[in-house]
């Protein structure tokens, strides 16, 4: 079993989705544990205040340092302590993959405020993770995602996850168009629409390569970030082998 932790001012949103789908079965079978721990716990005084306003910035507050410390303190070094932060990079999601393999995982979701204190996050070696070029209201939401997808990968190592486009991703390539039953569909407007004729062949290599077509073609158009990265990988690779080859 695994064990995920949320540090948060709202632990009732925990589990959420979480308690559903995928996850939410894994979470019944005891596959992993998810634990919400309210932040105000560790204030130091009656009013559970956890704010204070930063040295010569603006208004808005931001964590005090001793007060996620103090929970850090109980928790083992070795785990992985991820800071849900707009300023973390987006590819720390994809190498939070590996998180689960460690045990333990702690997001701290304290983005509703200006942020944690800086010398918190270089004294605890946080790793800032962002889930896209957007502002939350607060970290939970992008925690419950990182869950998700960790949940999603310790499925897949265990054979238990939806085999699928889902983890296309991690080639670098989104997915394919899907097309069920019936063969000839008339939408809203009356047209009749049918599924392409590769698909209703019976011949795997066509469909494969029409596949593998649709995949390519949908990347570059809608994720010119991905097709260029996939490039990149594909260049290194070659530089590497002609390498081995000399």
């Amino acid at each position: 079993m695994w064990r995920a932790t949320a540090l948060t001012l709202f632990p009732e949103m925990f589990p959420g989705p979480l308690g559903e789908s995928l996850a939410g079965k894994a979470l019944k079978e005891g596959v992993w544990s998810l634990e919400a721990v309210d932040i105000r716990r560790f204030a130091k005084d009656r009013h559970g205040t956890v704010d204070d306003a930063p040295f010569r910035g603006r208004c808005r507050n931001g964590v005090e340092a001793d007060i996620l410390s103090r929970r850090s303190k109980q928790s083992p070094a070795w785990m992985s302590k991820l800071l849900m932060s707009p300023r973390g990079a987006r590819r720390s999601v994809r190498r939070a993959g590996g998180s689960w393999r460690r045990g333990r995982v702690c997001c701290w979701c304290a983005e509703g405020f200006e942020g944690v204190d800086e010398r918190v996050i270089e004294a605890h070696a946080l790793e800032e993770v962002s889930v896209g070029d957007f502002v939350l209201s607060g970290g939970e939401i992008a925690a419950m995602a990182v869950m998700d997808c960790l949940c999603e990968a310790a499925a897949r190592r265990d054979g238990r996850g939806r085999i699928g486009e889902r983890g296309e991703f991690r080639g670098r390539t989104t997915g394919v168009p899907h097309y069920t039953r019936p063969a000839t569909w008339a939408g809203p407007d009356g047209t009749e629409r049918r599924v392409p004729e590769v698909l209703v062949s019976g011949h795997h290599g066509r469909v494969a390569e029409w596949r593998r077509q649709q995949r390519e073609e949908i990347t570059r158009r809608r994720r010119p970030d991905l097709w260029d990265r996939r490039r990149t990988a594909k260049t290194k690779r070659r530089s590497v082998m002609k390498g081995r080859l000399r």
